[in-house]
């Protein structure tokens, strides 16, 4: 009797120092793989439902009428835009956020914003309102993509490529630039006449109507090639929102990382500010929605559900403004009033940067 009773504990404690087999998956569990999937099902259903209501609703021609189909085509235009911005501000503040361990700054403490800013005043402070008109052409688009992703590399690679590269410093040179830019923008803007910072300030708010289709051939494929590339190190990205030490020694080199994801960082976010104009928080607003909806570290879900919210947020701001208030000039101001008032929420809940 007594050896079955030894023989009894000895299985148990057997049992007990067996580890039992266990999974690391993107998830903490069932319920939260479900609760994410149905969210990204409903983010889908209100992206259809929206874009149905901009390309459809309130046309003011009968179906069939061949001036309902150029209205559409029309319409469709702007929210092909919407799209291509909600991918660029989407991919590049989440993949920006991670880079620099930080879920409140954004891509635009780089200064792009400012870089607009300035060169579409000084192209009115010394040509006039009528150029920059004039200048509103596949060049100019190109002109600008280019200074802002040659100041970026200019950047990354003297902040980040020496011996004592520093994330902190490249941002807070980041900042001083903006702000420098800022101020000279400033500057010029009060030798303008009325009616010339009238015309500028409509341009320096951020809006679809900004684009043009002429530039869809440099856009569409730049974004397509950054885009798939940021998915693609979706995996390498869930390391290096580790830190650079954890990353290191899982044999990754986070330094070279970090400079290849803020290059592609740079590329979408010249494309969305060329595009369309500053849109400072809207990046900000849709990571941060999105880290709460997806409640996972792997970027291999939070990229989806990160573009699908920001096209959401766009496309529902435009119908609403535009077929229930009729004020489609102040959509990209409510964008930012929301972003700016959840930016003070987090940084009031965290107490920190």
């Amino acid at each position: 009797m007594a050896d079955n009773s030894e023989k009894t504990l000895i299985d148990a404690a057997e049992r007990r120092t067996v580890p039992r087999p266990r999974s690391a998956g993107a998830f903490q569990g069932t319920k939260a793989r479900r609760r994410y999937w149905i969210i990204l099902g409903a983010m889908i259903l209100a992206a259809v439902v929206f874009t149905w209501g901009l390309i459809w609703w309130d046309n003011p021609m009968p179906v069939g009428h061949p001036g309902f189909v150029l209205i559409a085509e029309r319409r469709m235009e702007s929210v092909f835009v919407m799209a291509i911005v909600a991918v660029c501000q989407a991919l590049a503040t989440v993949s920006f956020q991670t880079v620099t361990n930080n879920r409140i700054i954004t891509p635009s403490i780089m200064g792009f914003e400012a870089l607009y800013t300035v060169i579409h005043t000084t192209t009115v402070f010394l040509f006039g309102a009528t150029a920059l008109l004039a200048t509103r052409n596949l060049e100019m688009f190109l002109g600008q993509m280019a200074v802002m992703v040659l100041l970026s590399l200019a950047l990354y690679s003297w902040l980040l490529t020496g011996k004592r590269g520093n994330m902190h410093a490249m941002l807070l040179v980041g900042i001083v630039i903006g702000g420098g830019l800022g101020s000279l923008s400033t500057f010029m803007q009060r030798a303008l006449t009325p009616s010339e910072f009238d015309v500028l300030s409509a341009r320096l708010f951020g809006s679809v109507n900004n684009a043009e289709t002429e530039y869809f051939p440099i856009a569409i494929p730049l974004v397509l090639i950054a885009g798939v590339l940021l998915v693609l190190n979706s995996r390498n990205l869930n390391v290096v929102s580790l830190g650079r030490d954890t990353t290191t020694n899982l044999g990754m080199n986070h330094r070279r990382n970090s400079i290849y994801t803020l290059i592609l960082v740079s590329v979408l976010m010249a494309v969305s500010t060329s595009l369309v104009g500053p849109m400072t928080f809207l990046g900000f607003l849709v990571a941060t929605l999105a880290y709460q909806f997806a409640d996972t570290y792997d970027h291999r879900y939070i990229f989806p559900m990160a573009v699908l919210l920001g096209f959401v947020v766009l496309t529902g701001s435009y119908f609403i403004m535009n077929h229930i208030f009729n004020a489609q000039g102040v959509v990209s101001i409510i964008i930012e009033l929301i972003g700016g008032s959840v930016f003070l929420i987090v940084i009031l809940r965290k107490g920190r940067l």
